[in-house]
This record gives structure tokens, sequence and C-alpha cells, in this order.
């Protein structure tokens, strides 16, 4: 029989994006990203997951969202997933991310990487009209170009 595992529960404070992922122990869940917008927690969980995969560790991971101005648990898996079989032989190609899916997924980088760029630079409390800008900013330019104007901000920030 297959022990039930706990649970996630709910993140602290008011409704926005949060991944919740089960510790090694298996009984207790951790904050792994959180932002006030969707995107660039479900990239942190891609991340966070093929790092744990990687070393062999199960991963568990809970998404919660806000829904009407309160919590909504959007995502939890039925079961732990393990580590992924061996790779294919070396002479096997890799298969290359949809073109579409790689797109969206350097966008989603480079406006997690605009947000940190902002926070470093203290720039905290962002409206509506802020989150459209880094969208656009996120959109058009490339990632280079992306990490130094986040370098500024930080540096404009006292943080570099």
């Amino acid at each position: 029989m297959q022990k039930q595992r706990p649970r996630c529960p709910r993140p602290p404070g008011e409704p926005r994006w949060v991944a919740m992922f089960r510790s090694p122990d298996g009984e207790t869940w951790t904050v792994g990203a959180q932002s006030p917008y969707r995107e660039p927690v479900l990239y942190a969980v891609g991340d966070m997951t093929r790092t744990l995969r990687a070393r062999g560790d199960e991963v568990a991971v809970a998404l919660w969202g806000p829904e009407n101005g309160a919590w909504r648990l959007f995502d939890t898996p039925s079961a732990p997933t393990r580590a992924p079989a061996p790779a294919p032989e070396p002479s096997a190609p890799p298969a290359a991310p949809e073109p579409e899916r790689l797109a969206e997924r350097m966008t989603d980088r480079r406006h997690q990487v605009l947000l940190a760029g902002l926070d470093r630079a203290g720039l905290y409390d962002l409206g509506p009209e802020d989150g459209e800008a880094v969208r656009v900013l996120a959109d058009r330019l490339d990632e280079p170009t992306v990490r130094r104007v986040a370098h500024w901000l930080a540096a404009a920030g006292g943080r570099p």
C-alpha cells in the first residue's frame, strides 16, 4: 500500500502565484518561487524540477494562485516523480524544443530578469502600467540587453 503524502498547505499572505515543493523528508512543504505573475513561477518550477531530477531526487510540486481574490490550488501531482531514465545513446540527436515554446520560455526568462533588476533597484510596488512596461520590454529586447538593463537597475539600487 502506498503511503499517503501530506496535503500541501496554503501559502501565507495575500493570494499570488506560489510554487510549493515537498521536502526530501516527505512531510513538509516550502515555498520554491513566488510572484504576482504566473509565468516567472512556472519558469522557476521547470528549472528547479530539472535540477532536483538531475540529482536523482523525487519532485513534488504544488502550484497555488489567485482566483477571484482567493487562494486556489491549481496543480498538485498525484504522485512524486523519480529521476528520469538514463539518457539515450549519444548517437541519438537530442529532441529540440518546439520553437513557439522556446520563444515563450525565453520571454518568461527576460521578464523574470527585469523583475529581479527592478527589485534590486528597490522598486517593489509595481502597478499595472509598470507590469505592462516590463512585459513589453521582455517581448522586444534580447537576453543580453535585458541583462544589461537589469545590471543598471541593480547598480542604481546600490546592489551590484
